[in-house]
C-alpha cells in the first residue's frame, strides 16, 4: 500500500507512525486521533495520584502540549503510549510536589492539615504498583488471571478448593501458576512500570510489583 493510500484510510485505522507523520504536517485529524487514542491512558495515570479535577486537567493539558512540542523528536512512533505514560507520571509527581509546598492549616486548631510527605509518597507508589498489576493481569489469558487472583486472596484457598471453583486438576494448579507469573512479568504493563525510576527500585526482581509471587 502506498503512502498516499495509507493516509487515505480513516484516522481510526491508521498506525501510530502514520498519525505522527500526519500530525507533523499539521493534519488536525491525525493529532485529534492521537489524543483520542491515549486519553484513557493519561487519565488512568492521573487517577493514581490524589489530584483535584483542576490539577488533573492541568496535567493532561501539559502532557499534550509537551507531546505536540516534542512529537518530531519521537524516534519510534509505536512507542508513543510509553512516552505518554511516563510523561504523565512525571507531571503528576511535579503537580503533587507543588501542592505539598502549600500546606493548609486547620483554622480551628492551628495544626497543619497535611499528610507526612513519606506517607503520601508511599501511597502514591502503592497506587502505581497496584495499577501496574491490574493492567498486567488484564493482559493475561482468563484462566491464568483467574487462578492468580484466586490464589492471592487472604487467606489463600487450598488447591482442592481452587480445583473445585475453577474446574482444573489439582496437579496443574502449580505449573499454571508459575506460567502465569512468568507471563505476568513479561507484560507490557509490568515492563513499563519497571522501566520507571520508582518501579526499578520498588520492583527489584519483579517481586514487589508481583505481590502474587
Amino acid at each position: 500500500m502506498s503512502s498516499r493510500e495509507q493516509l487515505g484510510r480513516p484516522y481510526g485505522e491508521r498506525t501510530a507512525t502514520q498519525l505522527v507523520a500526519g500530525a507533523l504536517t499539521g493534519d488536525e485529524g491525525s493529532w485529534s486521533e492521537i489524543v483520542r487514542r491515549h486519553t484513557n491512558l493519561v487519565m488512568s495515570r492521573v487517577r493514581q495520584f490524589r489530584l483535584t479535577p483542576q490539577q488533573a486537567e492541568d496535567v493532561a493539558q501539559t502532557v499534550w502540549l509537551n507531546l505536540l512540542e516534542h512529537l518530531g523528536d519521537l524516534r519510534e512512533p509505536e512507542a508513543l503510549p510509553g512516552w505518554i505514560s511516563t510523561a504523565t507520571r512525571h507531571e503528576c509527581i511535579r503537580m503533587s510536589n507543588l501542592a505539598r509546598r502549600s500546606i493548609p492549616v486547620d483554622p480551628t486548631t492551628g495544626r497543619l492539615d497535611a499528610q507526612d510527605d513519606a506517607e503520601l509518597d508511599d501511597e502514591l507508589l502503592r497506587g502505581e504498583r497496584h495499577a501496574a498489576l491490574r493492567a498486567a493481569l488484564a493482559e493475561l489469558p482468563a484462566h491464568q488471571r483467574d487462578l492468580l487472583l484466586l490464589l492471592s486472596t487472604d487467606p489463600a484457598p487450598s488447591y482442592q478448593e481452587v480445583s473445585a471453583r475453577l474446574g482444573i486438576p489439582v496437579g496443574s494448579i502449580g505449573p499454571t501458576r508459575q506460567r502465569g507469573l512468568a507471563r505476568l512479568r513479561q507484560t507490557e504493563a509490568i515492563r513499563t512500570y519497571l522501566a520507571t525510576p520508582s518501579g526499578a527500585v520498588l520492583g527489584e526482581g519483579g517481586h514487589d510489583v508481583l505481590a502474587l509471587g
